[in-house]
């Protein structure tokens, strides 16, 4: 068994102690290398999965009645009790174990004082880095009060610690106590080296989560990100409104991973500006970041912010509904989905309703027509499927995170997780992208389907920007559970991929995480009922099969997976 990165190693013993059950069938076949594209002119398959209703799902959980769909307001709960009620009529069954809801316990943690700023002590003087303009700072702890005084300076590039990868960003130093600063995304991003990680693909040592993390294990009091676009993948208002007003987290109990008590993001104009003050120069630095034998940095610099916050403890919900299966009912194929956006922000002058009609209503408008689809095929599906509208994807991923904790069926006995979120309204398109092309065999299987439609997969544009560990699927890829997220693609009928990278473009800098983001009449929904089909029928074919995709050989999550199935034999799940 080959060297597991330090960040799923622990997840192997986990995986092993629950796994229960595994099948003897033969793999789902790899996907090709080369991609062809299929001519337009091939029939579609059948269309089970209905424009109609979803239309109908779509217009609803984005409406301004639903107010954002923030967790913990009014509008939260009617979308799960529409989702609840949705999955009612079909007939399905309560699937969370006999209920339908699954309780997320949170922590919500509101900063106060948001004319607060970051206090830079230098020898030139005291430079305050203002709150929403300068930075974004909050409190992860939980604590009703934080205060940081005369804490060092120290840039530690990239803030990673990865032994397999012969890198550490925190190599001959002690940041205990200190205030850390370090780059977005991983070296291999820095300087396009396709020898350092995984090249231009971010891997989840440049996500935002895990450099928290890190920087609390090593005794860091704070720990702020330095934000750039191409970087990040993300403006910096995205920052700004993701996270300003109350943040969500789970319980420590829930979460034992450690955490900071000041952490927060910095404009590349405000560590620039640092910097300088510091007498460094901060693209200089940055630059070294990217090679190895970079040195953390102790900079001529002490940092102070106080933080007051107010603390509310909570529940939020997954709606979870379960389609038993005929003959293998042991054996569970997940659709997932997250029903939260951002509810509504009272300051914004105009319209105040961050409505999530692409971002997520689309997702889950298809969850519940492809859950409708599933309940009228004949036949029947041999396994198990089950449908989870998850909550907190917004606040870190939450609701996934807390389901991969208390699963409804064990990681062993879970086939794969097939996830929707944020499916693009562009009108039809010759393919879809898979987020995280090459992971596993799934991507195969949705290569026949698309094939059926006269389609074809492609990868996605943009590895550097970390879109696999963004959405909830990554939470059930911690879990060695094989993950398909896959996106309509950019190369339209109309208009080809200048046209469709035009309209992504335009939906990523004027509307994604802002109230734009509303549904309308005249909007194409052909396309995305057609990406439904396929992931629809991707689903078919493993609930209908015995077939266990597997993780690719090089997937930093295949060593769990091969855990689970060494721990149980998959012949085990014939005797189910």
């Amino acid at each position: 068994m080959r060297r597991l990165a330090p960040v799923f190693a622990g997840l192997v013993a986990a995986a092993a102690s629950c796994a229960t059950s595994a099948a003897a069938d033969p793999p789902v076949a790899t996907a090709s290398a080369e991609l062809v594209k299929l001519p337009a002119a091939v029939p579609s398959v059948a269309e089970p999965v209905s424009l109609a209703r979803f239309r109908d799902h779509l217009a609803t959980l984005a409406s301004d009645a639903f107010d954002g769909r923030k967790p913990g307001t009014r509008g939260g709960k009617l979308a799960t009790n529409y989702i609840k009620q949705q999955f009612q009529k079909l007939g399905l069954r309560p699937g969370n174990h006999g209920a339908w809801l699954q309780s997320v316990p949170t922590v919500q943690i509101t900063l106060a004082n948001t004319d607060t700023a970051l206090a830079i002590a230098t020898k030139s003087g005291v430079d305050k880095l203002a709150y929403r303009d300068d930075m974004i700072v909050n409190n992860l702890s939980g604590k009703a009060a934080v205060e940081l005084t005369n804490s060092p300076v120290v840039f530690a590039g990239y803030g990673v610690a990865a032994p397999e990868q012969d890198w550490n960003d925190y190599a001959g130093i002690d940041v205990r106590g200190k205030t850390v600063i370090v780059l977005v995304n991983d070296p291999g991003f820095g300087n396009n080296d396709a020898s350092l990680f995984k090249g231009r693909a971010m891997t989840y040592y440049g996500r935002w989560t895990y450099k928290f993390e890190e920087a609390a294990r090593h005794g860091a009091a704070a720990c702020f990100i330095v934000h750039d676009d191409a970087g990040a993948g993300y403006a910096w208002s995205v920052v700004q409104s993701s996270w300003s007003g109350p943040q969500f987290d789970l319980p420590a109990p829930n979460d034992p991973a450690p955490r900071l008590d000041v952490a927060g993001w910095l404009s590349t104009a405000a560590a620039r500006r640092l910097f300088s003050d510091a007498g460094a120069d901060f693209d200089t630095l940055r630059a070294g970041a990217d090679r190895r034998g970079f040195k953390p940095i102790e900079l001529p610099a002490h940092a102070a912010i106080r933080l007051r916050s107010t603390i509310r403890r909570g529940q939020s919900d997954n709606v979870v509904a379960l389609l038993p299966g005929q003959d293998r009912p042991g054996e569970v194929l997940v659709y997932s989905a997250h029903w939260d956006h951002l509810g509504r922000d009272n300051s914004l002058q105009g319209d105040k309703i961050y409505n999530g009609a692409v971002d997520n209503a689309t997702g889950v408008a298809a969850l519940l027509a492809i859950a409708e689809a599933y309940t009228r095929q004949q036949p029947a599906p041999r396994r198990s499927v089950l449908f989870v509208a998850l909550t907190l994807e917004e606040s870190g991923l939450l609701g996934s995170k807390f389901y991969a904790a208390h699963p409804a069926f064990a990681a062993s006995d879970t086939v794969a997780d097939i996830n929707m979120d944020a499916m693009y309204l562009l009108g039809r398109a010759h393919n879809m992208s898979i987020v995280g092309y090459g992971q596993s065999e799934l991507d195969a299987v949705l290569e026949r389907a698309l094939g059926a439609q006269g389609r074809y997969v492609s990868a996605e544009e943009a590895p550097e920007k970390g879109h696999f560990f963004r959405s909830d699927h990554f939470n059930f890829a911690r879990m060695g559970i094989p993950a398909l997220y896959a996106k309509s693609g950019l190369d339209l009928l109309d208009g080809g991929e200048a046209a469709g990278r035009a309209a992504v473009d335009e939906y990523t800098s004027r509307r994604y995480h802002k109230p734009g983001d509303e549904f309308h009449d005249d909007q194409r929904l052909d396309g995305v009922i057609e990406d439904a089909q396929a992931l629809y029928a991707v689903g078919r074919e493993l609930a209908q099969s015995g077939a266990w995709p597997q993780w690719a050989a090089d997937s930093e999550f295949r060593a769990v997976r091969d855990a689970q199935h060494e721990a149980t034999p998959r012949s085990a799940h014939a005797a189910k």
